[in-house]
């Protein structure tokens, strides 16, 4: 039927072309037929062997098939999807097969389907944000693998999400870079300014050097927050195993308190209590004070969403998983491509979800005079 279906609608347009039927003699013939070109095309019916017409004079290709492509529309969408949920090049060969398609498809062919999502992804990464402020913004980065120069090396990924004043979250920005630099990790924030990102009042990231300077540069009004998980992870380094369960429970309680007054009480209590006998526990808290609660300034009942990157680190656990099945990249092209649409995908999740991620009052509590109305051009930073 596919097959009937397709040669149907290829001996129609000829027959227009030609302005005759097969064997007809017309006045108004343009041309004549010249035997014909055997064209195979997959489809999710199966493979479909088609007789492309020749003409004497001239050329004729049907506008129902696509040139230098032998898959219909609707397989191609399906392996786009499989790569995007990440399944390897040369598992979506098995996947059409199991399709119906007997023919298969190469490894190269898949690639080349899959570079068509790139205008796709190149115009997300660059839409506009300058439609709604966003108070709060969260910062981390993971590692791929990929070929730069004939070698394989490690690929930094960084991603930004960010809070809206209407208490909804969007995917605000990813790139892919040597290393979590200051200079990468600049180019990247100020990427997001100029775009039109404004009213940032609280960036929430890991304590990255290059981070923190780019921080500065870019948002130099906002405040900082050191996320409670990686910092935790940094001070139970310093401690023996068997103490760490202790010693993790006691920072927790920073974090319990009802007030901002409270929290910075608690801080100083739990450091002196631990400078006895951890004295390295001591230093790190009374020299993260600041940052570590930065959140006190805040609305509490946002502390638990803003306190750690921990939503931003669901999202590259998810973007670790689809890339791990490809391993290893043949370029930062491919790989920014395939993580750019696990970006997308839950970015769309959170734009359609009933459940904002915090409520509107609470959102309206934010100080509005440390919102700006519109952003502000910025001059490269240097």
């Amino acid at each position: 039927m596919v097959s009937f279906l397709y040669q149907a609608l290829i001996d129609a347009e000829a027959t227009e072309v030609v302005q005759a039927e097969r064997h007809e003699r017309t006045l108004s013939r343009t041309t004549q037929r010249n035997g014909s070109r055997p064209r195979l095309l997959t489809t999710k019916a199966g493979d479909v062997e088609l007789k492309i017409p020749k003409l004497r004079k001239g050329s004729f290709f049907p506008s129902v098939l696509e040139r230098r492509r032998r898959i219909d529309q609707a397989l191609y969408a399906v392996v786009m999807e499989a790569y995007v949920h990440g399944v390897s090049t040369r598992k979506v060969d098995d996947l059409v097969s199991a399709l119906g398609v007997d023919a298969g498809i190469s490894k190269s062919e898949v690639s080349r389907i899959c570079a068509a999502l790139d205008e796709e992804m190149s115009a997300f990464r660059a839409r506009n944000l300058s439609h709604l402020a966003f108070p709060y913004l969260l910062c981390d980065a993971t590692y791929v693998k990929a070929r730069v120069g004939g070698r394989v090396v490690s690929r930094a990924v960084v991603v930004a999400t960010g809070v809206a004043q209407d208490a909804s979250r969007e995917v605000l920005g990813v790139a892919i870079g040597d290393s979590e630099d200051a200079a990468f990790w600049t180019e990247f924030l100020q990427s997001l300014r100029e775009r039109g990102l404004h009213g940032v009042q609280l960036v929430i990231s890991d304590s990255h050097l290059g981070l923190k300077a780019a921080i500065a540069k870019v948002f130099p009004g906002a405040s900082w927050q050191r996320c409670r998980v990686h910092f935790m992870r940094n001070v139970l380094v310093k401690v023996p195993r068997n103490h760490q369960q202790m010693v993790a429970a006691m920072v927790r309680t920073i974090f319990a308190q009802p007030d901002a007054g409270h929290v910075e009480r608690q801080l100083k209590e739990v450091a002196a209590t631990m400078k006895r006998q951890f004295g390295v526990v001591n230093e790190m808290l009374l020299d993260a004070a600041e940052d570590l609660t930065a959140f006190r300034h805040f609305p509490a009942n946002h502390w638990q969403k803003i306190w750690s990157t921990n939503s931003l680190e669901r999202l590259n656990a998810e973007i670790k998983r689809r890339t791990n099945v490809v391993g290893i990249f043949p370029n930062d092209a491919a790989a920014l491509r395939l993580i750019t649409a696990v970006c997308v995908e839950q970015h769309d999740e959170w734009s359609v979800s009933e459940r904002r991620y915090l409520s509107q009052e609470s959102m309206d509590q934010l100080k509005s005079d440390a919102l700006p109305t519109a952003p502000v051009a910025l001059a490269k930073v240097k």
